[in-house]
Parts: C-alpha cells; structure tokens; sequence
C-alpha cells in the first residue's frame, strides 16, 4: 500500500466514523436546546393566561349588566341570518361549557 492511498483510506475512516457522528450528534444537541421553552417563556404563557381570564372575567361582566338592562341585547346584536338560524342559544351553551370547563394556571405545568 502507497503512502498516498494509506492516507486516503485514513481520512475517509476518520470522516467516516468521527466526523460524521460529531456532525449527526451535533445538530440533534441543537434540535433538542430549540425545542424547549425557557423560564422567560413559560412566565411570559403564564402572563399571558393570566391577561386571558382577567378579560374573560371582565367579559363576562359586561354580558351581566347589558343582560340586566337589555335581556334582548344579544338578539339585537346578532347579523340578520344568525336570528333567523337561532344560534344564539347554542353559542350561549357553548360559552358556559367553556367556562365551567378552563383550567386554572396552574393545571398548564
């Protein structure tokens, strides 16, 4: 064996049984630090549930006082076609299965 092929066959077998997994091991190291959330995202979620149940909160008091002084103020509030479909009813029901079933902040962890 000459000296220019002994080389050869030693680059190709350090490529190939160290270069090669350095890179493959390399990149799924990387994968795996991308794909978590950091403690700053898991506080900004947490800020943000918090924003979405305050205006769910809120939300639902405005619907109790236009309730109490207009108990008809969601059928005027409603597109022509949705009063003439009736639906109405199953968005209110969807709503209060909704509500009833949120979990709190801390079910998400």
């Amino acid at each position: 064996m000459e000296t220019g092929e002994f080389l050869a066959l030693c680059v190709t077998l350090g490529i190939l049984f160290i270069g090669l997994p350095w890179l493959i091991f390399h990149y799924i190291t990387k994968w795996k630090t991308a794909a978590t959330l950091t403690s700053g995202d898991e506080k900004l979620l947490d800020d943000l549930h918090d924003l979405a149940r305050r205006l769910d909160d809120r939300l639902c008091s405005i619907e109790r006082i236009m309730t109490a002084e207009n108990p008809n103020w969601r059928q005027q509030c409603l597109p022509e076609s949705s009063r003439l479909l009736g639906t109405d009813r199953s968005l209110d029901e969807d709503l209060g299965r909704i509500r009833t079933n949120a979990p709190t902040s801390r079910e998400y962890r």
